[in-house]
């Protein structure tokens, strides 16, 4: 909600969200209704589909199903704000990226993903006692050997898990144990340094560091510069214009 206010009259009841609120508009499937009372918001709609596929897996886990219209805290409903304006401005208006299969995937499993993290729902109790027993260094290298093969496609946490035939949770808890950091950030990683081979190999006259940070999924050339920064010490201007 940027502005006024909306109510939620589902029920006989009387529900009212206000200015820099972000909730759940109405549950999938269930009847609603609401008032719009001068009000000036954003909507985010994605498939129900993708909450599958970004909640953990494995026995003893609960298919995802929201089960609150607001965020456990004020962060989640900061961070979950902040998840839709990316996505909304760094790529669904923007029509370069829209094109890209890999940034608008992305994009789609990361709204899922924070929609699932920050609003009250059926996985937050969820448990499973063996994917610490599978959180091994042959977790990592299987997981490390589809990413680095995969990196140009659309993938995220749950297809990383699967070909290293292991839950998400379990996939998480080895890349902390073994190499302290998580698989996305090490995907991340990856796809950074072939941003890097690329600028050091194209030729300034025909190409643009935006073109190729998104071309390995970085939608928002700022904070793609910004990870650049902090990998390689540079910037991606500069690595793009060295000499030959």
């Amino acid at each position: 909600m940027h502005g006024g206010t909306l109510a939620d009259l589902t029920d006989g009841r009387e529900e009212v969200f206000g200015p820099d609120e972000t909730f759940l508009l109405a549950p999938p499937d269930r009847p609603y209704r609401g008032e719009v009372r001068a009000a000036r918001y954003t909507i985010a709609l994605f498939d129900t589909a993708l909450l599958d596929a970004v909640a953990p897996t494995g026995p003893g886990t609960r298919p995802p199903r929201l089960t609150g219209n607001r965020p456990v805290d004020r962060a989640a409903n900061r961070r979950l704000a902040a998840t839709i304006a990316y996505v909304r401005d760094h790529v669904l208006d923007d029509p370069a990226a829209c094109e890209s299969e890999l940034l608008v995937g992305t994009a789609a499993r990361h709204l899922a993903a924070a929609t699932l993290a920050a609003l009250p729902n059926s996985t937050h109790d969820s448990v499973r006692p063996a994917d610490n027993a599978d959180s091994t260094p042959g977790t990592v290298r299987r997981a490390v050997a589809f990413i680095e093969a995969n990196a140009d496609r659309d993938i995220g946490l749950v297809q990383i898990a699967a070909a290293a035939y292991v839950t998400p949770r379990a996939l998480q808890y080895a890349f902390r144990r073994h190499l302290d950091t998580t698989p996305l950030a090490f995907l991340r990683r990856v796809r950074l340094d072939a941003a890097h081979r690329e600028l050091l190999a194209a030729d300034p006259r025909g190409t643009t560091v935006t073109e190729i940070a998104m071309r390995w999924g970085f939608a928002h050339p700022g904070r793609f510069a910004a990870h650049y920064r902090n990998t390689f010490r540079t910037a991606p201007g500069t690595t793009l214009h060295l000499p030959a």
